[in-house]
């Protein structure tokens, strides 16, 4: 398993979990963004910085990707298409997505959109937090222990 980073807007203390995790149990993370980031050295911790554009990221990490890898975004079509090709995909606010999960949460995605562009106010999700955080860190552990136990 190796699990990829859409990291353009994953919140630094999700990174700072996945650091610690790559080292602890041996998995190698890569971040792929459109601009530089900073990463620690760690062999197990690399960076693909692809070019600008709509889905330029997803579209890499989807080239890159292999059944049972993890993905971190909070992109639902991304999400819908790991799961399509086999892979995990978990938000940075530790929901997972799933086969029985995903197609829902495309439909409202798509509802929010529509409303959107007829001029309704949806407002965005809420400040990122440390509840968000500990639900990130636990669910990664979950999906990192059943790793190790296969």
């Amino acid at each position: 398993m190796q699990i990829w980073v859409d990291a353009d807007a994953c919140p630094s203390a999700v990174r700072e979990i996945l650091y610690r995790a790559a080292e602890r149990v041996g998995v190698r993370v890569t971040l792929v963004a459109n601009a530089p980031l900073s990463r620690p050295p760690s062999p197990l911790v690399r960076t693909l910085q692809v070019g600008a554009g709509y889905d330029v990221a997803d579209q890499a990490i989807l080239e890159r990707l292999s059944p049972g890898d993890l993905v971190i975004t909070a992109d639902i079509p991304l999400a819908a298409e790991v799961i399509d090709r086999g892979g995990l995909a978990l938000n940075p606010r530790g929901e997972r997505y799933t086969k029985d999960n995903i197609r829902e949460r495309l439909t409202m995605r798509d509802f929010m959109d529509t409303l959107r562009g007829s001029g309704i106010q949806t407002g965005g999700p809420p400040a990122f937090g440390p509840r968000d955080r500990q639900a990130f860190a636990n669910a990664l552990d979950g999906i990192l222990a059943r790793r190790g136990s296969r």
